[in-house]
């Protein structure tokens, strides 16, 4: 009987003596270091074999029937390694290099510095365990390359076409209410920030780019929590304060935070509109104080390992406004060509208005073998909104009766999204498969009532008002395929889109309907040599399709002489991206070229026959612009670090006026974001920095806008073993961030004086409850299907 058995088990002893272990090197940053010499000894010290890890820092030992053997390491930059291990026991081997620099004795960095990792596809700040994971997801992403936060409005390598996502999971919020989600998104829950400026096929094509924030996982066994507070001063007071927590046992992860905020919100806006027709200049200074008492920010995540092979999540966030309200006095003068004010108005606008945001999302991940695995995802979100608005207006104008003219507006918005998307992911040896089907529906109702008294009497007004109802279904099929040769690594993909829409406007009645087919295709190609230098290639087009609200022709009035209005003929913008990129000791160089056609976007009119400022969204006919980032990160010493990330860029847009002419508007745009920061102890637990923003005059179709900087300063300190932190943050030092924005062609000649109340201080402080060690992960046996894989 025993000598059965020992017959039966000898091809599979046989095999595990000659067995393929995969191995990785990487640095204390977990950065995976490529061309290391791996050199492999047997139990008499005999060199059996030497090898070089690949692009991506893995090696692969085969046929060594050796055992157990060492591995050696040597590297100039690292510390020397040696380490014995038993091949047979041993399936995967990850050795991990000391950096050979040594600290000075009155400094110890714990932390490291933020990694920029260049990868065939993308650009990864890796900001887990960094010295910057104290901030907010908002303020990480004002540090990460080629992202750039002028006046709230994000936007990468110059292009204002962002998607952002989550985990890979689109974000239905945009302005303040995206900002303020992610102010309350602790930094130290963010893994890294994904600047993708060409996305593959596996992404949407809508948006010129994508910021794809990852999340860390909860390895930390029990139950822990933090609990935070941030009060704001800038011309009035804001807070907020919340809590998050964290549980997890054995195959279940629960994550739920709730964060509440307040405060009052300042503008302030001077807008000059100069007619030629009847030589008068209007000038109306608006200071905008809003009041929102009740900011509620909801996320809950569940995680459930159903089985070795299977996971399963559920994710939920909510924000909710209800009521955001103020009462603006907006003074008018009228100056006629004396340059006399001769004539003026006052508008008085008492207004309130409410949000609410709920996503919710189902995953289902599944691994096939030992090669494959299908994701399957659906997303849910709506969005509720309704704007209110009582407008009265005391007109005082030159050889005209006095009067006191009043209207009310009632908007009320309603966005519904469900998608649905089942991945497919193949890897082996040098080859990966990702391929895919993606369905979404929108549904977007939105209804303007207006009233007013012009006819003597308040009355409502059916030619003033308007219902739009819109529809979108969105079917995408994509493949991409990436190969690693060595030093090569190539990747190619093609997705298709068709996409059908129809928008139904009631007043004036109109139908418009759209049903079109798409192929967005990408190609990237990344070489790195010897001493590690990377040379990146890629193109991918996109779509950039408008937001609901801009598709809306309801007249959004700001007062008697002013308002907004979308277009429901608006057509979606193609963007076309090329990237030339060189990566070297993290220094980080991008080269590109982009162009967009039917670019849309907010632009502004005047028209001299009613003295209207007219503000709309429309399609100019094309934009392009070309230009050069740099990012680099100096470790100047262990306790001083210089961020330097500058980007250069030509840019033209070119639209028709008013005067059916075509013009070209153009410039070069420099922005530059410089910033140091110091470790002031020897744990780590206080840190200051301070930075500079520069912004050089930009455009946006027909608007110039001038150029203005900002300094800030921070400082923070741990206490009580580090579970108590403290910060200081001094924004706008010198208060110099008001912009002015122009139009000046043809009979068009106004500008806006615009300051977004940026000077100010924050105080915040966090603390940390629970368990927040990592305990060491037993092993895992496999189970029956690990087995049948």
């Amino acid at each position: 009987m025993y000598k059965l058995i020992v017959l039966l088990c000898f091809p599979i002893l046989l095999f595990s003596q000659q067995q393929r272990i995969e191995g990785t090197v990487s640095n204390a940053e977990q950065k995976k270091l490529s061309f290391v010499t791996v050199e492999v000894y047997d139990s008499q010290n005999k060199l059996v074999k030497t090898l070089n890890t690949d692009t991506h820092g893995i090696f692969i030992l085969e046929g060594i029937s050796e055992n157990p053997i060492k591995i050696r390491v040597k590297n100039s930059e690292y510390e020397y390694f040696e380490k014995s291990f038993d091949t047979e026991k041993q399936q995967i081997i990850d050795i991990v290099l000391k950096s050979n620099h040594k600290d000075i004795e009155e400094v110890t960095v714990t932390k490291k510095k933020p990694v920029v990792k260049r990868k065939v596809d993308r650009l990864e700040f890796n900001v887990e365990n960094s010295n910057i994971s104290s901030l907010n997801a908002w303020e990480i992403l004002k540090k990460t390359p080629n992202v750039t936060i002028n006046n709230d409005v994000l936007s990468v390598k110059g292009s204002t076409g962002i998607l952002v996502t989550i985990n890979d999971k689109k974000i239905m919020l945009t302005g303040d209410e995206l900002k303020n989600l992610l102010e309350n998104t602790q930094g130290d829950e963010v893994k890294s920030v994904e600047v993708i400026t060409n996305p593959p096929a596996k992404y949407e094509a809508q948006g010129s780019a994508v910021l794809n924030i990852v999340m860390k996982k909860n390895k930390i066994e029990g139950y822990r929590g933090v609990i935070s507070s941030k009060y704001v001063q800038t011309q009035y007071a804001k807070g907020n304060m919340g809590i998050s927590q964290f549980y997890k046992k054995d195959k279940l992860s629960v994550m739920g935070s709730y964060y509440r905020g307040a405060g009052t919100y300042f503008r302030e806006g001077t807008d000059y509109v100069n007619y030629q027709e009847d030589q008068t200049r209007w000038i109306s200074t608006m200071n905008r104080k809003d009041k929102n008492n009740n900011q509620n920010t909801v996320n809950f995540n569940i995680e459930y390992e159903a089985d070795s092979l299977t996971n399963i999540s559920l994710n939920y966030s909510g924000y909710f406004s209800p009521k955001s309200f103020g009462t603006y006095h907006v003074p008018t003068l009228i100056y006629n060509n004396q340059d006399i004010a001769e004539s003026n108005y006052l508008t008085i606008n008492d207004h309130h208005s409410r949000s609410i945001n709920n996503s919710l999302s189902f995953q289902v991940d599944r691994k096939l073998n030992k090669n494959s695995s299908l994701s399957w995802i659906n997303y849910f979100t709506g969005n509720n909104s309704r704007k209110y608005q009582n407008v009265l207006t005391y007109l005082d104008f030159v050889n005209q009766t006095p009067e006191e003219r009043n209207f009310l507006t009632n908007n009320k918005s309603n966005i519904q999204l469900y998608s649905t998307q089942l991945d497919y992911q193949w890897k082996k040896d040098k080859f990966e498969l990702e391929s895919g089907v993606k369905y979404s529906f929108v549904k977007t109702n939105s209804q303007l009532d207006f009233s007013d008294n012009e006819n003597g009497q308040f009355e409502y007004r059916p030619e003033k008002s308007n219902v739009f109802d819109y529809k979108e279904q969105n079917f995408a099929l994509y493949s991409s395929l990436a190969y690693n040769l060595d030093k090569w690594s190539f990747k190619g993909g093609l997705r298709a889109e068709m996409t059908d829409l129809e928008g139904v406007v009631s007043e004036p009645h109109e139908i418009n309907k759209n049903n079109y087919w798409s192929l967005f295709p990408t190609a990237y190609v990344q070489y790195t040599t010897e001493n590690k230098q990377e040379f990146g290639f890629s193109y991918g087009k996109r779509i950039s399709r408008p937001s609901y609200s801009w598709l809306n022709p309801a007249k959004s009035y700001y007062n008697l002489f002013s308002y907004f209005q979308g277009d429901p003929k608006l057509k979606a913008t193609i963007v076309h991206n090329l990237n030339l990129t060189y990566s070297w000791k993290e220094w980080n160089v991008d080269l590109y070229y982009r162009k967009e056609l039917y670019p849309s976007m907010e632009i502004s009119f005047q028209e001299p026959s009613s003295n209207n400022l007219i503000y709309y969204f429309t399609n100019i006919e094309k934009g392009q612009a070309y230009g050069l980032s740099v990012y680099k990160n100096f470790q100047i010493k262990p306790w001083w670090n210089l961020v330097l990330s500058e980007n250069l860029e030509h840019n033209e847009n070119y639209f028709k006026g008013v005067d059916d002419i075509l013009y070209k508007n153009k410039v070069w745009n420099w922005v530059s974001n410089i910033s140091t920061s110091f470790t002031l102890d020897k744990n780590n637990d206080w840190k200051m920095e301070v930075g500079h923003n520069y912004y050089s005059p930009g455009i946006q179709g027909t608007f110039r806008i001038s150029e203005c900087w900002s300094a800030y300063f921070v400082m923070s300190r741990k206490f009580f073993n580090k579970r108590l932190e403290a910060s200081f943050v001094f924004n706008d030092i010198f208060r110099t961030m008001e912009q002015k924005i122009s139009t000046k062609y043809a009979n068009q000649d106004n500008y806006f004086l615009d300051y977004q109340d940026t000077q100010g201080f924050t105080f915040s402080l966090k603390f940390n409850f629970g368990n927040q060690s990592v305990k060491n992960v037993k092993t895992i046996k496999k189970t029956d299907e690990q087995d049948r894989l």
